[in-house]
This record gives C-alpha cells, sequence and structure tokens, in this order.
C-alpha cells in the first residue's frame, strides 16, 4: 500500500472510530478522534500535489473542528471564524482552479436562486430563537457558507456540488440545535457524519477536476501531447 492511500485509510478509520463513538456516547473518543481527521485528510490532498487554497481550507476546518471542543460561547464564535476562513479558501479554489462553464448556464442559475431561497428562508426561521449575540455572526457565516456551497456545485462539479450541499446541511443542524429546536437522538451523529463526508467530497471532487485537467491530451493523427 502507497503512501497516500494508507493515509487515505487512517482518515476513513479515523472517521469511523469518531461515529462509533458519537453513537455510543463517547464524548472522551470523540474527543480524541474528531482533531486527526482534517490533518489526515490534508496530508492525503497535499500528497496529490493539491493546490494551497484547498490545504488551508481543510486546515481552518480542522481549527473550527477543536476550537468548540469547549463549550464556551469564545470558542464557538472561534471556531465559526475558522471555519469562514475555510470557506473563503474554498472560493478561491473554485474561482482559481474551477470554470464557469462546468454545468449548464441555467442550471447554474437555477441552483443558484435554490441556495438563495434556502439562506433567506433557513436564516428568517432560525432568526428568532438564536442568541441575541450571534444572530449577525450567524447570518454572514450563513451568506458566506451558502456561497461556497453554490460555487462548488456550478464550478467543479457534482462531486464537490454535493461536497457543499453537505456542509451546509452539516452547519444548518448545528444551527438548529444552538437555536434549542428539538433535536433527535444523537444529534452530534448525523452533524458529524454530513460534516465528514463535506469535507471528503469537496477534497476528492476539487482533486479529481485538476488531475484530469494535468492528464495529458493525444491529438489523433498528430500524436502530439498537449
Amino acid at each position: 500500500m502507497n503512501r497516500t492511500r494508507l493515509v487515505l485509510a487512517a482518515f476513513a478509520l479515523a472517521a469511523v472510530v469518531d461515529l462509533v463513538c458519537l453513537a455510543a456516547g463517547s464524548g472522551t473518543g470523540h474527543a480524541l478522534a474528531k482533531p486527526l481527521l482534517m490533518p489526515l485528510l490534508a496530508l492525503w490532498a497535499a500528497l496529490r500535489r493539491a493546490p494551497r487554497p484547498l490545504l488551508a481550507a481543510l486546515l481552518f476546518g480542522w481549527g473550527g473542528d477543536v476550537l468548540p471542543l469547549s463549550d464556551a460561547q469564545p470558542a464557538f464564535l472561534a471556531g465559526l471564524a475558522s471555519f469562514a476562513a475555510g470557506h473563503v479558501c474554498y472560493l478561491v479554489l473554485f474561482r482559481t482552479y474551477g470554470s464557469r462553464y462546468a454545468v449548464p448556464r441555467a442550471r447554474a442559475g437555477l441552483l443558484a436562486l435554490g441556495y438563495a431561497v434556502a439562506l433567506l428562508g433557513t436564516v428568517a426561521l432560525l432568526w428568532p430563537d438564536l442568541p441575541a449575540e450571534l444572530r449577525v455572526p450567524v447570518a454572514g457565516y450563513s451568506l458566506l457558507l451558502t456561497a461556497m456551497a453554490c460555487a462548488a456545485g456550478t464550478r467543479l462539479g457534482l462531486c464537490t456540488g454535493l461536497g457543499g450541499a453537505l456542509f451546509l446541511l452539516s452547519d444548518t443542524l448545528i444551527a438548529t440545535g444552538v437555536a434549542e429546536w428539538p433535536q433527535p437522538p444523537r444529534p452530534d451523529f448525523r452533524v458529524m457524519l454530513t460534516y465528514v463526508a463535506a469535507q471528503a467530497l469537496l477534497a476528492g471532487g476539487a482533486l479529481g477536476a485538476l488531475n484530469a485537467r494535468r492528464a495529458p491530451t493525444v491529438t489523433y493523427g498528430e500524436m502530439r501531447v498537449v
């Protein structure tokens, strides 16, 4: 097994351990496994020659994972800021390496409209139940997150688009908890399941698209590699 596959296997193992711990209600196991996830995914991406914005996004995601392990509100806001920085890095990645023509223009317009409606509806519903001091930060973060999710779907294709949508879903689940809406059993399990899948799809989808563009193109007849 080469190093890239070994690191990916380690990431998958850490993700499974984290989810099992959450399902079993083991806070200690979750606190030990969660900080391993994004560094392992970032190392896997680095071994595959990931561009710097992708690596930065994953490492800011690590900050967002670790900082809120404390229940203090400043820690929550610091984690929110770290994730927000990660979304900026993803936007830079999509703008630099993506294409406005990754999906048909009409489909991109419908996707953007759908995300705009989802953003406005979610913020409107959550706003009255959020703590007053968190309303503006959460609304601003939601705008940035939605922009990232939309760009993921319109500039790099299906895999990254699904990752962006799952990231939006994961953070919306967190927001319902902050707003103290009724929660199903083990809500943290659902948050982490969608979050880990989101980051893996964003990283894997971006690298797949970039590597496809790096592959040499052979022109039949001229037998010329571009």
